[in-house]
């Protein structure tokens, strides 16, 4: 059984895909989202989940005050799970999107670097689109499966100027069996820490020293 662990929907349950996916546990949501609310970055954030599930990890950050929550993932299976949490739990500020997290993020990053050319506020959020930067928090729990490569040019396309407020906070999951992903340049690795097979990592554009 898989929980909301707290905030205005804690303790709710949601549903899980049948098969195919890997659920971060309450154990690791809890210690993500205490390092999270001490970074102050969850309260009216924008937050994109990525390889999201069954949203779990978003309806987390909506639950705890997020402002606006975006979950991606390229099974519908999964997508359509994620679609009836969100509609059990009533959190309307939370968008489910169906496409490979690849694929998605590449578009924000197009459509930023194209407002940026043509003179508009790389930083400014679409006016009534969801989904669109920049992101204060992104959230990034790939399947085992996702190789190094695939996830670096996930993380190349978010480090275009614009997607990320100045200082975001990305965090990304990954097997303890495999080697730290290879962060964009600029960005910093603040935290990392180990709960069983699963290893997390705090990183960012520019994060707070008491991080």
């Amino acid at each position: 059984m898989t929980r909301i662990v707290a905030g205005t929907v804690g303790g709710r349950t949601l549903q899980v895909p049948p098969r195919g996916t890997r659920p971060t546990s309450e154990r690791v949501r809890e210690a993500i989202f205490s390092r999270l609310e001490h970074l102050g970055v969850v309260d009216d954030a924008r937050v994109l989940d990525l390889y999201a599930g069954s949203g779990a990890l978003g309806l987390e950050a909506a639950s705890r005050g997020a402002a606006d929550v975006t979950l991606v993932d390229s099974a519908r299976v999964a997508a359509d799970v994620a679609r009836r949490n969100v509609a059990a739990l009533g959190l309307s500020n939370v968008h489910v999107v169906a496409q490979p997290a690849e694929a998605f993020v590449a578009g924000v990053a197009a459509a930023t670097a194209q407002r940026s050319a043509a003179g508009d506020a790389a930083g400014a959020p679409v006016p009534g689109r969801a989904g669109h930067g920049p992101f204060h928090l992104v959230l990034v729990d790939p399947p085992y499966d996702v190789t190094a490569e695939a996830l670096e040019r996930v993380l190349a396309h978010l480090a275009v100027p614009g997607v990320l407020d100045p200082a975001a906070v990305v965090v990304v999951e990954r097997s303890t069996r495999t080697p730290e992903p290879t962060w964009p340049a600029g960005w910093e690795l603040v935290a990392h820490k180990d709960y069983g097979e699963t290893a997390v990592f705090f990183v960012g554009p520019e994060l707070p020293d008491d991080a």
